[in-house]
């Protein structure tokens, strides 16, 4: 027999499912109405900046020309390489900047100006590399020419380039106004859309508080009468499933017998009683998993104290190769233990990652061939712990392991200009785009990460070098596809560290 599905009905929600209900529609609408102030704000705002960037970029582009010829003449009245060498720095920041300006031939008067700055720039330079050169050959007839020339395009680009600011001003100023307008514009709808969510939050508490509170004053007012002693009087049944209707029903049954409603009262005691019950069960579990917890950390200081233990009896038997075994087992979990939570130098990684692959070629017959190229001018820089042996661990499990030729990893540190690059290199298996871009986003799972493992996945060393410099993006993998390798890059911008 088919049971027929109630309908879930307004009034059969309870009292606080109906206020979380009303509280998330106005949290919604004042979110909603937030957000949508914010990015037009923030868009207004970003358009604002960008009135006058134009003018801020020909001011430096004229700065930047006022330094070429500062450069130049220092070099013709010093000579010497450290005004050459500022001479060549200016140019070469004069020409970046000039590839922002217009080279296309355009009836727009600005972007034709700024063609015509760009094409006597290439002149000015020239004169300006001329006359350099016959500085270094010390032909003075021919670089006092060559200034010449020179020092007249350098006025003639200060002028053209203080009409292109000019222009610029009054095209920007025009652009200023109308932002101030939309600016005045957005304020006053901004106004109006918060009084409107104002009034409409004010109406649905007004809803809410009378359907609430009209059912109660009915309950009070029966209420008054049967403390009077007359039990003849009943609320109006109701099938409302909210606390209301539920009060209304209650009231109506203890109205009509006093002693079940004493039995029902007992009846939630003992319902208490059980949940206290239950409390003191759970609390007592929770002391049980601490202790366990506890029980824990013991656990790996004991594992490498064993070891330790092993190793010097090991020594004692005269069996080196497994007292190195043991030693290198030791300091490694060891390393595990003592940096947890805390950073490390690079030699202290490196020379885990060296222990780790040491017990891997004894558990697997030397099958593992690592090799290193490290700059020992870094190796006293601090990073956090156990970042380069998940890496490292992670080509062995995911690269070399199981491939028909000799696998093969490389590990490499070298000093760049603003920081130090990290590079794990194998020869293995590879990884699909669709593989690294999962793994860089987080979506790879510590179930899929699992196995034969130390325990710490890519996610644990994307996520801690994020925390650790404040910034993202400091690790990438790089594959050219199938039984092509992989190679893990981690680049440390905070040289202070060093």
């Amino acid at each position: 027999m088919n049971k027929t599905r109630k309908k879930l009905r307004w009034k059969d929600l309870s009292l606080a499912v109906k206020v979380l209900i009303q509280v998330i529609i106005v949290a919604v609408i004042l979110f909603g109405t937030n957000t949508l102030l914010y990015w037009q704000m923030n868009r207004t705002m970003q358009t604002l900046d960008a009135v006058y960037a134009s003018n801020v970029d020909i001011t430096e582009l004229a700065q930047s020309l006022e330094k070429v010829q500062i450069g130049m003449y220092d070099y013709l009245t010093v000579k010497s390489s450290d005004t050459l060498e500022d001479y060549y720095r200016y140019e070469e920041n004069y020409r970046k900047l000039l590839e922002k300006l217009n080279e296309q031939v355009m009836e727009n008067p600005v972007k034709l100006l700024e063609r015509n700055i760009r094409n006597m720039s290439e002149t000015y330079l020239a004169y300006t590399a001329e006359t350099v050169q016959a500085k270094r050959g010390r032909n003075v007839e021919k670089y006092k020419d060559s200034y010449g020339e020179a020092l007249q395009v350098y006025h003639y680009l200060n002028t053209y380039i203080g009409e292109l600011n000019g222009q610029q001003f009054l095209n920007n100023s025009s652009s200023y106004q109308a932002l101030q307008s939309a600016i005045w514009y957005l304020e006053i709808v901004s106004s109006v859309l918060l009084i409107m969510v104002m009034g409409i939050c004010m109406l649905m508490l007004y809803l809410m508080v009378k359907s609430v509170s009209a059912p109660l004053t009915r309950l009070a007012a029966t209420v008054k009468l049967v403390g009077q002693a007359n039990f003849n009087v009943k609320m109006p049944s109701t099938d409302a499933g909210d606390e209301v209707g539920v009060l209304t029903r209650t009231f109506n049954s203890m109205v009509s017998s006093l002693e079940e409603y004493v039995n029902l009262t007992k009846e939630n005691m003992v319902k208490e009683q059980k949940m206290m019950e239950r409390e003191l069960l759970m609390t007592n579990h929770l002391k049980e998993a601490q202790l366990k917890y506890l029980q824990s950390q013991i656990n790996p200081h004991f594992l490498f104290n064993s070891l330790n233990a092993g190793a010097q009896l090991a020594m004692m038997e005269d069996a080196e190769k497994t007292s190195i075994f043991v030693e290198k087992m030791a300091d490694f979990f060891r390393y595990n233990v003592k940096k947890g939570s805390e950073d490390a130098t690079l030699r202290e990684e490196v020379e885990a990652v060296e222990n780790y692959i040491y017990i891997l070629n004894v558990r697997f017959s030397g099958e593992i061939h690592y090799t290193t190229d490290v700059d020992e001018s870094v190796l006293d820089c601090r990073i956090p712990s156990m970042i380069l042996q998940p890496i490292v661990e992670n080509a062995v499990n995911h690269g070399i392991r199981n491939i028909d030729w000799e696998g093969r990893i490389h590990l490499c540190i070298r000093r760049k200009e603003e920081y130090i690059q990290i590079s794990v290199k194998d020869n293995g298996k590879g990884i699909s785009r669709e593989r690294i871009r999962q793994i860089l986003d987080g979506e790879i799972t510590s179930e899929e990460e699992a196995g034969d493992s130390t325990g710490v996945g890519m996610n644990n060393v994307i996520s801690r070098l994020e925390l650790y410099y404040g910034e993202k993006g400091l690790l990438s993998i790089q594959s050219q596809g199938e039984d092509l390798g992989t190679e893990v890059i981690i680049q440390i911008p905070d040289s202070t560290r060093c």
